[in-house]
């Protein structure tokens, strides 16, 4: 992974100077570092702190390192320096139990003794003995006292060390973060002595560290084609994945969990930070983060997200936002649809006995609170609650008032998203009650019946030929062409006679804009790429707002769409998924450039320009959408189906898949008169032996 996204300087769009860390620990990471020695900028611990320093090194012959060298990896971050005085080299980098490790060269190049002290944050680690330091600090919004310890093994470096003319050093720090409750500072420093305690050589300290940081993703699938664009963007969704696993071990999030951001949005004041926080429990996003950790073949990861989610269900059923200490409002999410999906790959039956019951809550909570007596669609209230606030049909009835705010401007409505979130999670149910010969099965699968049938005779509009949002007490519709409106095709619930309403994507008055696609069709008279409101950016120059710009979120989601439609039509739609597939691997891009690496929240769908700046963004999912439509790799109950998009990959191997304990590969090479002809055709492996195979892309069974 080191190899594969090596780049130079990763930083903040917003804060030119702030230096990205790849590596995150179970509870400890960075959401930036300064240019300088050690640990400075805005470090974090569970939730958003911005601790603005745990330590540095101060040098008589510079207190300024740029312009510096920069390498970045995935596992750690590289920084060299140069003056006439002082020659400086560092690695640093965060392991998952939680140090925070520098190892550092100076050397002394000038005429004159350079002095290097070792200065620490005072508020965290206000004891010391020797050459170590511990203490220990509340933060009391998120309601634990973290406790550290720093250790070194430059003898002196506390009061400060002369390096003469000529003379050079080469030495180690390192602090351990913890909780009061579970660590005190003995144990941290058990933690450090490996960095400190001259058990591992210097020069073997970063690379034990990108072995084990390494050792994550060989348990990963591999994905390798003639395409670099789609081989490293499935690469860096990977680190994507790693690099917002996070383990709490307290209060709400006692189990792994993948966080939606690392909290780039907040404000950086140091102890205070303002604003919205990723890093948490998002249920929005909790069912896009089972879908990609599904392939992983450690199941503990997807695991723990969902015994967080059933540990906080409220009594109403809702799964809500988590912090440690707290919970917010919840979203909607397809929550009991992704479990669903998660099992087909795992085949954990006791957990599913373990979930149901709330997976059952969920869906008659939601009709109870959010359905009504006329129909089956569900009713959203709040429209930030769908993750899609401001969007233009809310205000339909109203003629889009200048002031969304105003509330006798605003009409709740029966939403696409919503519903079709609630016919997956009823599907989702109803087979696991299969599953397990639970006699809910019929009702749930009934269930899902009414929805679909209610979508399609009351959402669909024939003039029109689209699915649209609705008055929540009138059933008028709101003539709005959300993203939302592709969400039927997502779910599969649409037939031939709705076909036509997918031919917007292909209309760049309405979805097919330089970057699509937006939230919002281009002909919507609030349509807005850049995502203001009427000229009002009422959020802020990088605040969300669901009328125009583009999401990778919904990206995927009609993407996925999208291969499904083609495989159920006649594949008609493979050559515009491959090229749809392509525009969204290079939204994880800055300016395009496959060197630099960076996906964020939203995007201008006119220009493609990144209007938010939440790097390494884990909100959509990619992962999945390679291995079941490009590598055509589909997990159901009783068999392995090969379907694959052709989008004219010349050739792709998709190895290191496990599925209900068998080892699975997938190969595809097309016939070329100046290559072997054994390599050629279509392949399915389980367990090292091929037991499916074509001379072409098509669609096959195995059963289990």
């Amino acid at each position: 992974m080191d190899e594969a996204l090596a780049g130079g300087k990763r930083s903040l769009r917003t804060i030119p100077q702030a230096l990205l860390l790849g590596p995150t620990g179970a509870r400890l990471w960075a959401d930036y570092v300064l240019p300088q020695p050690g640990f400075a900028g805005a470090i974090d611990f569970i939730h958003k702190l911005n601790i603005p320093l745990l330590f540095t090194v101060e040098c008589t012959g510079t207190d300024v390192y740029e312009p510096c060298g920069i390498e970045w990896r995935p596992s750690h971050l590289s920084l060299t320096y140069r003056n006439e005085d002082v020659r400086f080299s560092e690695k640093k980098f965060v392991t998952w139990d939680d140090c925070a490790v520098s190892c550092q060269t100076w050397e002394n190049i000038g005429s004159e003794p350079l002095a290097l002290k070792l200065r620490v944050n005072g508020k965290l680690f206000g004891e010391r003995s020797g050459d170590g330091f511990a203490g220990s600090l509340a933060f009391p919004e998120h309601g634990f006292r973290m406790t550290a310890a720093l250790g070194t093994d430059a003898s002196g470096l506390a009061d400060g060390i002369v390096l003469q003319p000529g003379e050079r050093i080469r030495f180690v720090v390192a602090a351990a973060l913890g909780l009061e409750e579970t660590d005190p500072a003995e144990r941290l420093r058990e933690r450090i002595g490996p960095f400190t305690g001259g058990r591992v050589p210097f020069d073997d300290i970063a690379p034990r560290h990108q072995r084990a940081y390494q050792s994550w993703f060989d348990r990963a699938p591999s994905f390798v084609s003639n395409e670099p664009l789609l081989d490293k963007t499935w690469q860096y969704r990977w680190y994507v994945l790693r690099h917002n696993l996070a383990h709490p071990g307290i209060g709400n999030l006692r189990h792994p969990l993948f966080y939606e951001g690392r909290s780039h949005k907040m404000t950086k004041r140091p102890y205070a930070p303002e604003g919205w926080e990723f890093s948490k429990m998002i249920p929005l996003t909790v069912p896009m983060h089972l879908l990609e950790s599904r392939w992983h073949h450690d199941a503990e990861y997807g695991e723990g997200s969902i015994r967080n989610m059933l540990a906080n269900q409220g009594e109403d059923g809702f799964y809500p936002a988590t912090f440690v200490n707290k919970t917010l409002h919840s979203y909607a999410n397809f929550f009991g649809w992704a479990v669903y999906q998660f099992y087909l790959v795992h085949r954990d039956r006791e957990l599913v006995r373990e979930l149901l019951p709330s997976l059952k809550k969920q869906i008659e909570g939601e009709a109870a609170k959010l359905g009504n007596s006329a129909d089956t669609l569900i009713i959203e209230y709040v429209h930030q609650h769908t993750g899609k606030e401001y969007q233009p049909s809310y205000w339909y009835f109203h003629d889009y008032p200048k002031d969304p705010k105003d509330p006798s401007a605003y009409t709740p409505l029966k939403r696409v998203d919503r519903s079709i979130y609630h016919y997956l999670n009823c599907r989702g149910a109803a087979e696991l009650c299969r599953l397990l010969d639970d006699p809910d099965a019929e009702r749930f699968a009934g269930w899902a019946d009414r929805v679909r049938d209610d979508v399609l005779d009351k959402m669909w509009d024939e003039p029109s030929r689209f699915f649209y949002d609705l008055h929540h007490e009138t059933d008028r519709k709101a003539m709005v062409k959300n993203i939302v409106g592709f969400y039927p095709y997502w779910a599969g619930v649409t037939d031939a006679g709705h076909a036509e309403g997918l031919n917007r994507l292909f209309r760049t008055e309405e979805f097919a804009t330089p970057c699509p696609f937006p939230s919002v069709s281009a002909d919507c008279p609030v349509y807005t790429a850049e995502g203001g409101w009427q000229g009002l950016f009422l959020k802020g120059r990088n605040g969300c707002v669901w009328d125009g710009p583009t999401w990778p979120y919904t990206n995927s989601v009609v993407l996925d769409a999208l291969a499904g439609e083609s495989k159920r039509g006649g594949h008609r739609y493979d050559e515009a998924f491959g090229r749809w597939f392509r525009e969204f691997s290079l939204l994880h891009y800055s300016s395009r450039d496959l060197g630099r690496p960076y996906l964020v929240e939203h995007y201008n769908s006119r220009t493609g320009e990144a209007i938010s700046d939440e790097a390494d963004y884990n909100h959509s999912y990619y992962i999945d959408l390679v291995v079941r439509h490009i590598a055509g790799l589909n997990a159901e109950a009783d068999r392995i189906v090969l379907d694959p998009v052709d989008i004219g990959l010349r050739h792709f191997d998709l190895d290191n898949v496990r599925i209900a304990g068998r080892n699975v590969r997938v190969s595809y090479r097309r016939p070329d008169p100046g290559a072997p002809a054994e390599n050629d055709g279509y392949r399915l492996y389980a367990d090292g032996r091929e037991v499916l195979r074509s001379d072409s892309l098509t669609r096959m069974e195995y059963r289990l």
